[in-house]
Parts: C-alpha cells; structure tokens; sequence
C-alpha cells in the first residue's frame, strides 16, 4: 500500500508553492505537520497539549490555556486571513484538513479559538474597504480576535427578524441599541462584525453589517459580562452583548448599507463547506478511541473487534467518515473552481456531514458501552465529543435551514442540469476532473464569483449518468467493478427519478415553507452528491495513491448511501469487511488518519496497542 503524504508534503502533492518571486514558501501541508507536532502525544500524560489536559480544562470549563498559548505562538490567526492580506488563507480544502488536526484533539479549542475569527473574516474580504481589510488582517495576524455577532435567541436562525438596530446618529454614524447572544468570545475579543438592523422597511434590503472596535466602545453603552454555559464545547465562553445607544463611527459599515443578508447568503457558503470537513476530526477521534477500546477488550476469548458486529460498526464508521471527507473536500474545491455551484453543494455537506458524524457517535457508543459517558479513565475523550458534536452539527445552520435552501433550487436543477446529463445532451465542462484531484492547485477564493443560486448548474450529480456508462463499459473486463458497476447505475437510475419527481412539484412546494415530501427530495439529493464525490474521488485517483484508488472503499461507500435510499439492503460483504478492517487497523497502528489523505499523527512516546486483524 502506498502512502499518501508520508515524505515531503510538497513532494506528495506535486505542487509546491512557489511565489512569483521565486522564493519557497512553506505549503498547507507542510504546516499541518508542524501543528501535529506542536500538539503533541496525545495520550502522554505529560503532555500539555495531550487529552488529560483538554479533559481536564473541559470539567473545568475552560478553554485548554496552553493550548491557546500554542496556537498563538504557531500564528493560527494568520491561517484566516488570505495570502493577499499577508495572511495564509489560499486554499478552503487546505485550510480544512488543517483545522481538522486541532478538532482531533478539542474541538472546543477549535471553534474557541479558530473559527469564530474565521467565520468573521469573511464578510470583511468579502465586502470591506481596504481600510478595513488591513485592520482586520493586522488584528488577526497579531493573534487578535473578531467575533461574528449574529444571534439573537428571541429570534434563532431567522436573521431576517434580527431586531437590534443601528439608528443613524445626530454628529454621523449610528447608534446601537439591542442585543446578540450565544456569541463565542465576545467577551474577549477586540472587534465584532455585527449584523443589525439599519432600515424597517420589509424585504432583504434592512440590515447591514458594522465592523465594531469593541474595545473602543464608550463604557456605559455595552455591557458583554454574560455567559451561557454549554453542555457540549464547555470550554467555549459563549457570550452576549447589551448595547444601549452604543455609538459607533460612520465607517463601521461594511460594504453598502443594507447589503448584509446577500453577503450572509454568500460568505456563508464558504463557513458551510470548511466546517463540516473539519469536523470530520471529532469523528475520527471517536472511532480511533473505541477501536483501541475494541482491540483490547476481550469476550469469548477473543478481542471485541474480532466479533463479527462491533466489527461491522467500525468499518461502517470508517467508510462514513471517507463518504464525509469526500463531499467536504469537493465542496471545499468548489468554492475555487465552481463557485457558482456552492449555493448548494454547501448546505449539502453542511447537512450531511454532522448527521453522519452524529449517527457514528450513537453507534460507537454502543460498543462502547458505559464507557462512552465516563468522564475520566482512558476512554473519556469520548464522552466529551458525544457533548461536543451536537453543537458543532447546530452551529450556523441546522440540518433543516440547508434543506431548506435546497428545496426552491430542485425544479430548475432537474430542467437545466439532470435531464440533459441522463439523456446525453448536456455540454462538457472543461477540466471538470480537477473537481476531484485532490493535490491539484487551485485557483484563489473569488467572493465575488458566489452566487446566491446555482441557477440550475450542477456539475456533480449530474456526472452520475457518466459514471454508471463508463463503470458498466469497465466491468465487462474487470469482473471486479460489477458490484460498483450496479450501484453507479442505481444512483444514476435515482437521479432520473429525483429529476422527474422534482419537475412535477407544485409552486408551494418549490419554496423554504415547503411540506415533507419536499424535503425528502432535497435529502435524497444530497445522498446523490455524496455519491458522486465518492466516484470522482476514486475516478481521480492515481494507481500510485494505494487505498484512494481501491475500489473497495468508494464501493462500501456507495452501498451505505445506498441503504439510504432505500429499500434496504444487507450489510456489507465479510469479504469487504475484512479489507476495511485491515486498512483500519494498519492505520491506527502507524497514527495515520482515517480520512481520505491518510496524514501522519504526533509522534507517539508510547507504542499503539496493535489492533487484532
């Protein structure tokens, strides 16, 4: 089996990063294993940075201090600021594996000291003056904080009902008055970007966004001393803010006044791509704990893994947690290379993902046992990520607001992407391949390119009537692809059923307020863009990428969603199982990830336990 990335970084990847002047710069992958190494062993009991600290600083409820400490010292702030800033924001599939290392360990470390700054970036790239972008990335690189003040509880996701306002002040600029809650580090931070209302009038056109020196705040106009303690991230310092005519210079405003919600709309397809692909850490931690548990647990003789259903519900959990990776990552890639298309695609990997991840947790706890809720001993890590995934799954968006700006985009999808692709009329798309070559440069983020709606464009699902032609052209000489063969042709065969069945819906039901029925095709949908980054990924893979280009993976892959589909079918082959299990094992032996690029882990002090084969 070859491994992937397991020299070089750059040398794995093919692309080194070379700036127009020559000079070498240090790649994403590169730094990856610098922050591997920073974190550390994460079972030496010395460690700092190892899970006894973060489990402790979690019964605390606090952030881990020396985990921060060293993230300040790498210059994470520096990773949320694009390269042209000076920052070393380049690539949105990069920047994810890279997050992934810190969510591995604590994913409360990195919401708490990561995301947030990240997610408020974005509308000042997106929208700011230049002015305003210098401040914002010198603040960052500096290890500084931004908050992204959004919520409000009285009015949860709805940001359309969002009531604190910004009144026009007599001497010029505004004057805030109102409240936002359940904002992580606003406490803390220096500046806010904060969305408030600027006009009554109805419609999208009534709210702004204001880039806010919070530390310039006259005292007596804000009050941020709350704090909402959580079950899950506890270590978060879940804040809110009271401001009580507040005021603020005119040049707060970011971008023109009452523009936010489009940007909104557009920046947070980017959140909604990264996020989720991050993530994917806290489910590889979960697996790797109880596979460690299962291989030195015995009953009847023999380890609990060598049982054939524990056995079962690993393998199936490493294969969601590569069905997970692959949509992430095409998603991720999308936002360079067909950003037109994003609109979707993110609300689909922001739903997918957590629910994937979410169900593993239930499953995995079961083999578990009264393991999976001890909070010391070295099985707790995880307890504190069963705590911790449900509000990351929520954050920005729960699975029902993603359906929901999918629903009103299936009638035109169907009529303008899937019918052509499954009779064959549809155009070729130039070098849509590079969708799926995961090594391969992209282009830099253009938020300008975002679109609200697809507007009918999809270059994923729709390549699934390809993929089923070509597979079944390849199985007749490999006899091997006959079961990838047939699945491929099921999910082209649902695609066709999705496309008439979305064509037909009637005008209530092409809107957000739609009834189940539409939301049962929006699901449905997603389930066939997985697929589909499951088949481009493996399609791309070069022989020499070992497991990437097995079929093995991306067929166990295909039959899990296809169990999803319905009707239902059995579980995968013990054959299959077996495979899975040894690529599984091998990896946890050589701290190596369960993902799709297979990265090295800390170094070790202390030997893995092996895992019985």
């Amino acid at each position: 089996m070859t491994d992937l990335l397991t020299t070089d970084a750059t040398s794995a990847t093919g692309a080194m990063e070379v700036p127009a002047d020559g000079t070498r710069r240090e790649s994403a992958l590169e730094r990856l294993d610098r922050l591997e190494a920073l974190l550390g062993d994460p079972y030496g009991p010395a460690n700092p940075l190892g899970l006894t600290a973060v489990l402790a600083a979690d019964e605390r409820g606090e952030l881990l201090p020396e985990g921060e400490r060293a993230l300040a010292a790498y210059g994470l702030g520096a990773e949320f600021v694009p390269a042209a800033l000076g920052g070393r924001f380049e690539r949105a599939d990069r920047f994810a594996l890279l997050m992934r290392a810190i969510f591995r360990r604590d994913c409360a470390l990195g919401i708490g000291h990561g995301v947030t700054s990240f997610i408020a970036g974005l509308p000042i790239w997106a929208d700011g003056s230049a002015e305003q972008q210098r401040r914002a990335a010198e603040l960052l690189r500096g290890g500084g904080r931004i908050v992204a003040a959004y919520t409000e509880l009285d009015h949860g996701g709805d940001f359309t009902r969002i009531s604190l306002a910004a009144r026009p002040a007599a001497g010029g600029g505004y004057l805030l008055d109102g409240g936002k809650q359940l904002v992580n580090n606003i406490g803390r931070a220096e500046a806010a970007v904060v969305f408030a209302r600027t006009a009554e009038r109805p419609g999208s056109r009534g709210h702004s966004h204001l880039l806010v020196d919070l530390d310039a705040l006259p005292a007596g106009h804000v009050d941020r001393s709350a704090r909402y303690p959580t079950s899950g991230v506890r270590g978060c310092l879940l804040g809110g803010a009271r401001f009580d005519s507040c005021p603020v210079p005119a040049d707060a405003l970011l971008g023109e006044e009452g523009g936010a919600m489009e940007t909104v709309l557009k920046v947070f397809q980017v959140t909604r791509c990264v996020l989720p692909g991050m993530v994917v850490g806290v489910g590889d931690s979960q697996l790797r704990t109880v596979l460690a548990f299962a291989g030195e647990r015995r009953l009847y003789g023999a380890p609990v893994s060598a049982l054939p259903l524990p056995r079962s519900v690993l393998t199936d959990a490493f294969v969601d947690l590569l069905i997970c990776d692959a949509l992430s990552v095409v998603a991720a890639r999308t936002l360079h290379l067909r950003p037109a298309e994003a609109s979707v695609r993110s609300a689909a990997v922001k739903y997918l993902v957590p629910k994937l991840l979410q169900e593993n947790s239930y499953r995995l706890g079961v083999v578990l046992g009264a393991r999976s809720y001890v909070r010391e001993g070295p099985y707790a890590a995880f307890q504190k990520a069963a705590r911790d995934l449900p509000v990351v799954a929520l954050a920005h968006a729960s699975g029902a607001v993603c359906l929901a700006n999918i629903v009103p985009q299936l009638p035109r999808l169907a009529e303008r992407a899937w019918l052509p692709a499954l009779d064959g009329t549809a155009a070729p798309v130039p070098d849509d391949e590079a969708l799926f070559r995961l090594h391969d440069p992209l282009p830099p983020l253009d938020f300008g390119r975002l679109e609200l709606t697809t507007r009918g464009t999809d270059g994923l699902a729709a390549r699934l009537p390809a993929f089923a032609r070509d597979l079944a052209r390849e199985a007749a000489d490999r006899p091997g692809l006959a079961e990838l063969a047939g699945l491929a042709a099921e999910f082209s065969d649902a695609l066709a059923d999705l496309a008439r069945r979305s064509a037909a819906l009637p005008p209530l039901e092409r809107t957000p307020v739609a009834g189940r029925r539409s939301f049962l095709l929006a699901e449905r949908y997603v389930l066939l863009l997985a697929a589909a980054a499951c088949l481009g990924v493996w399609r791309a893979a070069e022989p020499c990428d070992g497991f990437l280009a097995d079929p093995l993976w991306v067929t166990a892959a295909l039959r899990r969603l296809a169990a999803r589909l319905g009707p239902r079918r059995g579980p995968q082959s013990q054959e299959a199982v077996e495979a899975l299990f040894g690529e599984l094992s091998a990896r946890h032996d050589a701290a190596r990830t369960f993902d799709l690029f297979r990265t090295r882990l800390a170094p070790r002090a202390v030997p893995a336990k092996g895992v019985t084969p």
